[in-house]
């Protein structure tokens, strides 16, 4: 089964290569290699490249690592990073955490990626964000970090724009608004846009949208990498779950690392996953306390390129498994590592709570994005469930989510994934890792 030949030749070969074998028939052999199609250990070798030979070349390496981890029948060998090409990913901060998953995701080759960012580089930034140079101190963060997306993959499409989620409703209007069109076709043909309302303010080097032959298109994934304000993560649970989006987040709190991966209507999500970790460390809150308020803080965020990078690796592997399918993960859990403890990895994963004022509502709401990430993560099309309005949040800032447990740090980018600077207090649970800056 070179691709040389046909399913009967293959038969015939099979038998004249075995003809001692007691009980081999055409039909096993039949059987054997429909068994083998199945489980996705066979592929049509005469199918043509989706790609260009330019593309083809470009991703000659991460194309056959998709397919070592792919445990699925696919169309073509091609297929998973074409999903890549299509995605259009919606990032959240471009610091440590957000700065190494940005070069992950352009790298891989994700279509489309609209970077938000209120801050401007600064010199204690440099010691782990990886998209910015001396050059830029003082420049706002997006305006370097595309610069430098950019001039990584001229085949991708990485847009942004300076600005602050302050509240829910920032960013509920930064998913609404999808990904901004672009005046230049793909290399490799997309599926129609709908038309949409334009995002507001207009991101850096987006032309206006009356100059476009489409106005944006709604976004596959969210990936938080922001820490800040504290209760962002609960904003983006909230936001994510009404809008039936899949979400991926990832930070540190000193040396522990961890990143986690939420699809509406699938396990769960993340307050369970935080309910679930305040109960089983006992932390004896009062009622409406977040850990984050009654932690102490540190004015900074203890952070490396070491651990922003570790941090960022994971968010981008998390957002390329929800894109891809591959590999099929079970979403609503938490994964990571603790550098102290190399051999100890860590793991969070809890059932949903009927009692989650998150999700615990069971109701369906069919999003595009929800429906199309069960889809490539097995589960059935349009069982993300909404939820209500965000209300209350208590996540830690980015900054804060590096340090050693209690101590969050001021830097938005450097949090752990999907944990109030509450979270990362003790031990060596997700909740620790709180940094993304």
């Amino acid at each position: 089964m070179d691709g040389t030949r046909e399913p009967a030749a293959v038969v015939d070969a099979v038998l004249r290569a075995h003809p001692g074998l007691p009980g081999l028939t055409d039909e096993d052999t039949r059987q054997a290699m429909a068994d083998l199609l199945d489980a996705g250990f066979v592929e049509d070798a005469g199918a043509p490249v989706p790609v260009s030979g330019r593309e083809r070349v470009r991703y000659s390496r991460g194309v056959p690592l998709l397919r070592w981890m792919d445990l699925g029948p696919r169309a073509t060998p091609w297929d998973a990073q074409l999903r890549l090409l299509s995605a259009r990913v919606l990032l959240i901060g471009v610091g440590g955490t957000g700065g190494h998953a940005a070069q992950s995701l352009v790298a891989s080759g994700v279509g489309r990626l609209h970077c938000v960012d209120p801050d401007v580089v600064e010199l204690s930034n440099l010691n782990r964000q990886p998209l910015f140079r001396e050059s830029d101190l003082g420049r706002p963060k997006v305006e370097a970090a595309l610069g430098t997306l950019r001039a990584l993959n001229s085949d991708v499409t990485v847009t942004g724009e300076r600005r602050e989620v302050r509240g829910p409703e920032d960013l509920a209007e930064l998913v609404r608004s999808g990904a901004p069109a672009v005046p230049r076709p793909p290399a490799v043909p997309r599926p129609p846009a709908a038309p949409r309302p334009p995002a507001a303010p207009r991101p850096l080097g987006v032309p206006a949208t009356s100059e476009l032959p489409g106005a944006s298109e709604p976004y596959d994934l969210l990936v938080l990498a922001a820490d800040r304000p504290d209760d962002i993560r609960r904003w983006a649970n909230r936001v994510c779950l009404a809008a039936g989006l899949p979400w991926v987040d990832a930070g540190y709190r000193g040396p522990l690392v961890t990143a986690g991966i939420h699809v509406p209507g699938r396990g769960a999500c993340w307050e369970c996953l935080r309910a679930a970790e305040v109960a089983r460390r006992d932390l004896r809150l009062a009622p409406g306390q977040d850990e984050e308020a009654a932690s102490p803080h540190l004015p900074w965020n203890p952070a490396s390129a070491v651990t922003a990078g570790l941090s960022g690796g994971l968010l981008a592997h998390a957002a390329l498994a929800l894109l891809t399918g591959v590999p099929a993960l079970d979403p609503g859990f938490r994964f990571g590592m603790n550098l102290m403890l190399p051999g100890d990895p860590v793991l969070e994963r809890s059932p949903r709570r009927p009692d989650c004022p998150a999700c615990g509502d069971d109701r369906p709401t069919g999003g595009r994005a929800g429906s199309q990430a069960a889809e490539r993560n097995g589960g059935p099309p349009g069982e993300p469930t909404r939820e209500p309005p965000p209300e209350r949040t208590g996540e830690p800032p980015a900054e804060r989510t590096g340090k050693p447990p209690g101590e969050p740090s001021p830097e938005r980018t450097g949090e752990p994934p999907g944990e109030p600077a509450g979270e990362r207090a003790e031990g060596r649970s997700w909740n620790r890792a709180g940094g993304q800056g």
